[in-house]
């Protein structure tokens, strides 16, 4: 009983850090949420972690779709139209404390950037018109509590908990010259938010059985006036252009479960649904010309917008765990997300294996190291309809085949 119990609180806390998927999901996702660690059974844990995510997405067939915006135009003389890079490598960290108050609440506070996307294929593609880079990140200060008690033969938790969130981001593309100007120019759009979200689930234990079943749901996060600033000086020399959109970040729902199913083996899967749907186009009005109004896309004052067309995500994974030692245990997972994208971006379906190991040299310190191969799936950027019938993405068309992505994750935690 003692093993299946350690291999299950061993290996069930931390296998966040190990899956490229946690870290290139659908739609804006990134280290998406995780309150894995307040499940630790110790007094006190401290953890930090890493995860470095190497996307290789190529774009083929660029075609500039747009004939009246300047260089580029049909696809040719405009730069690169095959092989370009769009997704550069980046970091996800997390880090955070776990608390034991008494005998029946345990405490999380941690900090992690669970929204974020960075596209750089620069200004030496066809598609400039459309992107030349675009940048988000995020920011997720949260505090999260349990409440367990004896229920049959394991204990059930009440988990409740609330985040702060900052989101930021900028966008430069070529624009259109203005009529009084002969040549062409880039325009910035940068913009800043927060908000505030809530959580609230439940899970169920039976220690001596490494059974854990957990349901978690994150509200939305309305961003409020989402506010910043459109350069567009390059083009006709005018001031920056105060604005503002109005945007929430998506509510969340999972479904987690683990079980003890040999001496020393662990299985593990889960179910997560994000409402990405609700991204869909992101307008941006003038701020002296709207007021407090809310923006939206048909408005004479609209400047800007961020186009999106998303669908729910939908995030599928399995996998066992095996302690081979007191010193070590490893892990292996796979893992399928379904592509938010509709038509306006490279956000589809991928595939992911992963795998990892744990070494604890002393029982009050652990350190895991990990790494994750997957599948980027093939598809097509194009004009996209909204459901009024109003087109998008009329800019650009390219397609895009079969890439992969690789990730490296490392993580520490101390008990006390």
């Amino acid at each position: 009983m003692t093993n299946r119990r350690t291999t299950g609180l061993l290996l069930a806390a931390g296998l966040f850090s190990l899956a490229a998927t946690a870290a290139h999901a659908g739609g804006l996702e990134r280290g998406g949420y995780d309150i894995d660690p307040l499940f630790d059974a110790t007094r006190v844990t401290g953890f930090v972690s890493e995860t470095f995510v190497m996307p290789e997405r190529r774009l083929n067939n660029v075609v500039d779709t747009n004939n009246i915006d300047g260089i580029g135009t049909t696809g040719t003389g405009g730069g690169a139209t095959d092989g370009v890079h769009e997704s550069p490598a980046y970091t996800v960290p997390k880090m955070g404390i776990k608390l034991g108050l008494g005998d029946h609440v345990d405490c999380l506070a941690d900090y992690s950037q669970p929204w974020g996307a960075h596209l750089d294929p620069g200004n030496g593609w066809a598609g400039l018109n459309s992107n030349i880079e675009t940048r988000i990140d995020s920011d997720n200060y949260a505090a999260t509590c349990s409440y367990r008690m004896t229920f049959g033969k394991g204990q059930a938790r009440i988990i409740g908990g609330l985040f702060y969130q900052e989101v930021s981001g900028f966008k430069v593309r070529q624009v259109v010259p203005d009529s009084t100007v002969i040549g062409n120019g880039t325009g910035r759009l940068d913009l800043a938010g927060h908000g505030v979200g809530w959580r609230i689930g439940a899970a169920y234990e039976i220690p001596e059985i490494a059974l854990r079943a957990s349901v978690l749901y994150n509200s939305k996060v309305d961003l409020g006036n989402i506010t910043g600033m459109l350069d567009i000086s390059e083009v006709n020399g005018s001031p920056l252009i105060p604005i503002f959109g109005n945007q929430a970040m998506p509510q969340t729902l999972e479904l987690k479960a683990q079980s003890g199913i040999a001496k020393d083996w662990l299985a593990f899967g889960s179910v997560k649904w994000v409402d990405w749907s609700t991204f869909q186009i992101v307008s941006f009005c003038s701020q002296a010309i709207m007021g407090t109004r809310p923006c939206t896309f048909g408005d004479v004052a609209k400047l800007a917008s961020l186009d999106f067309l998303y669908r729910d995500g939908w995030t599928l994974s399995g996998g066992v765990a095996h302690k081979f030692s007191d010193l070590w245990s490893a892990q292996a997972s796979l893992a399928w997300d379904r592509g938010t994208t509709t038509g306006l971006s490279s956000r589809t379906d991928m595939w992911t294996l992963s795998a990892g190991a744990s070494f604890t040299p002393r029982a009050d310190m652990e350190l895991r190291l990990g790494g994750a191969l997957g599948i980027l799936t093939a598809g097509s950027v194009g004009a996209e309809a909204e459901a009024d019938g109003t087109l998008h993405g009329t800019d650009v068309s390219y397609s895009f085949g079969n890439d992969l992505i690789a990730a490296l994750s490392t993580s520490f935690k101390i008990k006390f």
